[in-house]
């Protein structure tokens, strides 16, 4: 990314693309061609995941990701001012799979050393946001088991528990050594990823099979869990209860925060000079 755009010959850095006009920012225009992306209409998907991340970081997106116009070949055309934390968290929410973005993403893991910013790819960035989904995704759960009749919804959660890891909440927090309010707050992206699977596919089928009833409700979400734990060990190999955990999302989410705090009084202080 340090080298990605040339312009007659020469080879120009992030930095050389940075504005400065009340704060420091880079146009999202720019950013996207460091990225390879084609278009802003393809780049608009990696803009959404980035604002999703300022809201779970409860960072405000509206000062990081401004939307505004831009003048390019004589036509104004809707535009985004990125802060440098923008950048960084937009490169990370972008698709690994370009030459491009993974060169990015090397290029802000080393930069962001100074920042004591330690995450490395954007894993961590898809925890957090699958995290969210997963909140949303129990909220609807909850609000159609109550309409389909739930007396009890410690036992209807455990039942998907005991399919999908062949133990209750309570067993694997004890078993991984955590508060059970706090299971998915170690898990790594698979297992966050596979646990909102389970939840979005028992409603769907509590709701296309018109369950009702404690003990029915109770084997759906079981064996949903059961299909969902199987799919698991036939791709990785391991079993849910044994997947590897990883750094805590508070943890994740602080460090991000001071990561923040610190770009911005960085850029800041350039300002001043």
């Amino acid at each position: 990314m340090s080298e990605i755009i040339k312009s007659e010959g020469e080879k120009l850095t992030f930095e050389d693309f940075k504005n400065e006009n009340g704060i420091t920012y880079w146009w999202a225009s720019d950013l996207m061609q460091m990225l390879g992306y084609p278009n802003m209409k393809s780049f608009q998907k990696v803009i959404d995941r980035a604002t999703k991340a300022f809201v779970s970081l409860n960072i405000s997106h509206y000062e990081n990701i401004v939307i505004t116009n831009r003048i390019i070949d004589g036509q104004s055309v809707q535009d985004f001012k990125l802060t440098r934390f923008a950048c960084y968290i937009t490169v990370m929410n972008g698709d690994p799979k370009k030459s491009e973005v993974a060169e990015a993403q090397a290029y802000f893991a080393q930069q962001t050393r100074k920042f004591e910013l330690y995450i490395e790819n954007n894993n961590e960035i898809d925890r957090l946001l699958i995290r969210e989904e997963l909140t949303e995704g129990n909220k609807s759960l909850f609000s159609t088991i109550k309409k389909a009749g739930i007396t009890d919804y410690a036992k209807f959660t455990n039942a998907g528990y005991l399919g999908m890891y062949n133990m209750e909440n309570w067993k694997l927090a004890q078993k991984r050594n955590v508060n059970k309010e706090k299971l998915m707050d170690s898990m790594g992206r698979t297992e966050l990823a596979a646990n909102l699977f389970r939840i979005t596919q028992t409603e769907e089928r509590i709701k296309n099979k018109g369950v009702t009833g404690q003990n029915a409700l109770e084997q759906t979400h079981f064996q949903v869990g059961r299909e969902v734990r199987n799919i698991i060990v036939e791709n990785s190999g391991k079993t849910p209860e044994n997947l590897p955990q990883e750094k805590e999302l508070p943890n994740v989410k602080k460090e991000l925060k001071e990561g923040y705090k610190k770009m911005l009084k960085e850029d800041n202080k350039k300002k001043k000079k």
